[in-house]
């Protein structure tokens, strides 16, 4: 893989800005639910669903796959919002089962498949290299919908409501940037702004996953990294920092 002009850069780093809009206040009420596999079996339930439409032999970037993503997500969502009704005290259990679950389906799926072992690669580390326009206006129209929701609803919107809303922003998600970058945006930044106001962790958050975005890109053009793993190491790395930062900016106006 050739090194990646700037130029080439600018379509997904603007993909991962739209990523990091619904997956930072997301992230954040995963982390105060207590669920904080959700994201790993919701994407992994989206994954499914591509996988199945491929083993169908339907387009890959046609309607039908993404109905078929969105419907694996929305009904794994719906069954695990009745599990956190029925059974609370087990539900990160049920959560984990439900992603071992869907995985291994997924790989069955795509056991005869000579391509089967790439192809899951990819939607594991994502191909945000290859975003576009057309794909940044579809998903900004969706995630200002779902936005719309999570701030408007708040609270109100119910147990039910955040799976079906976080079901949807996953399956948009994990297609462009893949599994791996979908967990890294909705839990490092959350880790990092955990017991700030509300106010004051969205925007820390967002632009931390900015500057982890930004850092990931840049290494994965440089030194001819994967952009996807280059992104979440370097999340990785702003997030415990920026934590170390605002704790200090903290104590100084404390003074």
């Amino acid at each position: 893989m050739m090194p990646a002009p700037l130029d080439l850069l600018l379509w997904p780093f603007v993909v991962g800005l739209l990523v990091l809009s619904t997956h930072v206040p997301l992230g954040r009420r995963v982390l105060a639910r207590g669920i904080i596999f959700l994201d790993l079996a919701v994407a992994q339930l989206a994954v499914l669903g591509v996988v199945a439409a491929h083993a169908l032999d339907l387009a890959a970037d046609g309607w039908p796959t993404q109905l078929a993503a969105a419907t694996a997500a929305l009904a794994g969502a719906a069954f695990l919002a009745a599990c956190e009704r029925r059974w609370p005290q087990i539900q990160e259990a049920l959560i984990g089962a439900t992603f071992v679950v869907a995985a291994s389906i997924a790989v069955l799926l795509l056991a005869g498949d000579p391509h089967g072992g790439e192809q899951l690669a990819e939607l594991l580390t994502g191909q945000i290299l290859w975003a576009t326009p057309e794909q940044a206006v579809r998903i900004a129209a969706l995630y200002g919908a779902l936005l719309a929701v999570l701030f408007w609803r708040g609270e109100r919107l119910g147990g039910l409501g955040f799976y079906l809303v976080f079901a949807l922003a996953i399956t948009a998600s994990v297609q462009l940037v893949g599994v791996y970058l979908v967990f890294a945006s909705l839990i490092l930044p959350a880790l990092a702004v955990r017991g700030l106001p509300t106010r004051t962790a969205l925007l820390a958050g967002w632009g931390l996953g900015t500057l982890g975005y930004a850092v990931g890109l840049a290494a994965s053009a440089g030194l001819d990294w994967p952009a996807g793993p280059a992104i979440v190491v370097a999340l990785a790395v702003c997030a415990p920092l920026g934590r170390i930062a605002l704790r200090v900016a903290a104590s100084r106006r404390e003074r």
